[in-house]
């Protein structure tokens, strides 16, 4: 049996007189008591609570999830018979989760063939977007799912759908045969490269007409949605440049900052939209902005090549401030200037000045005298002779 804190104590002494030894023998006594000490301490909480569980009620309720969990659940398992089991008992096969995923979207990404099938006929929505805008057809398309993306184009998938990055399906495909499969696809419904920039750009020509209404209406451009949001936010990391400009045309501020303290080029930084970042720095917005984390632009880009154009901004920004900070310290110097030379100059026009003035206008007065024309004077209070060719009508 372990030593209590008493006992222990108690031989304190005895040990410290043991050899080295006799002292590691009794070390090893006293954890081997340790050992069993415990040891019997578990097993009687291991009787404890079979003896609690004996006494509790037989659990009557089961745990219960919401049909979007499980019909998630089911589809990723590829378990074709509880999906369509689900299905025959009324669960909607559009259901979501928390990103907009639906049940399509995962067979998609797992390329489920035999439940993408069941899904659709049990009326799935082919062009289900999820919170990015992604279809089940960008999904299949990015995975390069050739045999998928034949059966939802059948069903009547959009191939100019575009996503949350202006990404259509075939600009994601990098798989080959998919890739021919959509743009023969394409070819087929006549859809030209106008078509594709119409749809590309949709979105952009629709939030630019109202802009302008909002601008003929008077209303504040750079008012502020729950999350501190402005539409040049918007415009910024859509990369919507023809908005922004519409925007910045009439007023619209570049520093005002959302609830999580980001410019609009944090958010063109962020989503790596070069131009805006471009047009942005150009109309004044800081590359020394912080974000409630202290983060700049640059700290936020990820895009090489928008961090590239950033960095380059910011060294010529840098350079122009350097360089100007220079100029205005040599004025301020020379504005400041107490050196001696100054003083001289202004000493000696100071006391000179009056004799200097009579000086000249004696001998101009001389020239006229000997021309034969009279001469009237008049002195300044401050002694200065000044003089006016008698025949000249002049009131001073």
């Amino acid at each position: 049996m372990a030593a209590d804190h008493g006992e222990l104590l108690a031989e304190m002494s005895t040990i410290g007189r043991l050899s080295a030894t006799e002292r590691l023998k009794h070390a090893q006594k006293r954890r081997a008591q340790q050992l069993k000490a415990w040891a019997q301490m578990e097993k009687d909480a291991a009787r404890g609570s079979r003896a609690k569980a004996d006494k509790k009620k037989p659990r009557t309720t089961k745990v219960k999830f919401p049909n979007a969990v499980t019909l998630l659940d089911a589809t990723a398992r590829n378990d074709l018979n509880e999906v369509r089991e689900l299905l025959n008992s009324g669960v909607s096969p559009d259901l979501v989760n928390e990103d907009g995923l639906t049940a399509l979207h995962q067979c998609c990404i797992d390329d489920f063939v035999e439940i993408v099938q069941c899904l659709l006929d049990a009326g799935a929505c082919v062009n289900a977007c999820d919170s990015e805008l992604w279809t089940p057809l960008h999904a299949a398309a990015t995975c390069g799912h050739t045999g998928l993306v034949q059966l939802l184009i059948q069903a009547g998938a959009d191939l100019l759908a575009v996503n949350a990055d202006g990404n259509m399906p075939y600009d994601l495909c990098e798989d080959e045969a998919t890739l021919e499969l959509l743009e023969m696809v394409m070819a087929e419904q006549g859809i030209t490269q106008d078509r594709i920039d119409e749809c590309r750009g949709a979105k952009e020509t629709a939030m630019v007409a109202d802009i302008r209404a909002l601008v003929q209406s008077g209303a504040d451009l750079n008012a502020q949605d729950n999350n501190g949001a402005t539409l040049l936010h918007i415009a910024s990391a859509n990369g919507y440049v023809s908005v922004a400009e519409l925007l910045l045309e009439n007023s619209a501020q570049v520093e005002v900052k959302d609830s999580d303290g980001w410019t609009p080029l944090h958010a063109a930084s962020c989503w790596g939209q070069i131009q805006m970042v471009e047009l942005l720095v150009a109309h004044g917005a800081s590359l020394n902005a912080k974000s409630v984390l202290e983060e700049t632009p640059l700290d936020v880009c990820m895009d090489e090549e928008v961090r590239a154009k950033l960095m380059d901004l910011k060294h010529k920004h840098d350079a122009i401030m350097k360089s100007q900070d220079r100029h205005k310290g040599t004025l301020q110097r020379r504005a400041s200037s107490t050196g001696s030379r100054g003083k001289v100059v202004r000493r000696v026009s100071v006391n000179e000045r009056s004799s200097l003035y009579r000086r000249e206008h004696h001998k101009e007065a001389m020239v006229w005298q000997e021309r034969g024309r009279h001469i009237s004077f008049f002195y300044h209070q401050n002694g200065i002779a000044l003089f006016i060719p008698s025949d000249k009508n002049i009131i001073l």
